[in-house]
């Protein structure tokens, strides 16, 4: 029985949590938040929680008191103020990026309600730009993710069937953007000694 073998032409990744560690840039925004609030701040382990749970549209009630339209008032102008200092590309990060630039196209594609220039000016300083040869954030699109608004925007850019694609990224929003489009997904932060394959054809 012979195997299928797939040409990948098109990486479209996800930013934080996939390319970059936010962890602090979230810490950050929720001390923030919580503390000119006049609550105090939870543990660690809650307050990276509700990057979580907005990314999936589910409630945070539990973990603030009070208005959580004020606390995200605060939260959001925080975090995305920090992101240029408290992110940070995970190990390896650039090798695998360079490695996968040689041979197909990558985009980026964020959650993130920011112009996509702030998204260059990060990647620029830790000299990931380059890689990339389209860049979409929410601002671009008239639904976030899991639409699939973006998706398709970026495979036109990028001049690449969808079914010659692979998206990936850290959470199961990433993985229902795909549905029911003919692409694969992962969930995975990049490593260069790892090979990335995509999954056979069912």
């Amino acid at each position: 029985m012979s195997k299928t073998k797939l040409k990948v032409k098109g990486i479209l990744l996800d930013l934080d949590g996939t390319i970059v560690d936010s962890k602090e840039a979230y810490l950050e925004a929720a001390k923030t938040a919580f503390q000119i609030l006049g609550q105090k701040p939870p543990e660690k382990r809650t307050a990276l929680e509700i990057p979580k749970r907005l990314e999936q549209n589910l409630p945070i009630n539990g973990i603030v008191n009070g208005s959580v339209t004020d606390f995200l008032n605060v939260y959001l102008k925080t975090y995305y103020s920090v992101t240029m200092e408290k992110t940070k590309p995970f190990p390896n990060v650039q090798a695998t990026l360079e490695q996968l630039s040689q041979k197909m196209k990558l985009a980026l594609i964020t959650m993130r309600f920011v112009p996509k220039t702030q998204i260059i000016m990060e990647l620029e300083l830790f000299s990931l730009a380059k890689y990339f040869s389209h860049i979409i954030t929410a601002l671009d699109t008239h639904k976030p993710k899991p639409s699939p608004e973006a998706l398709i925007k970026t495979v036109k850019a990028l001049d690449v069937n969808m079914c010659d694609c692979v998206i990936v990224g850290d959470s199961v929003i990433d993985v229902r953007t795909l549905l029911p489009r003919r692409t694969r997904s992962g969930t995975s932060r990049l490593n260069p000694k790892r090979r990335y394959t995509a999954p056979k054809p069912r």
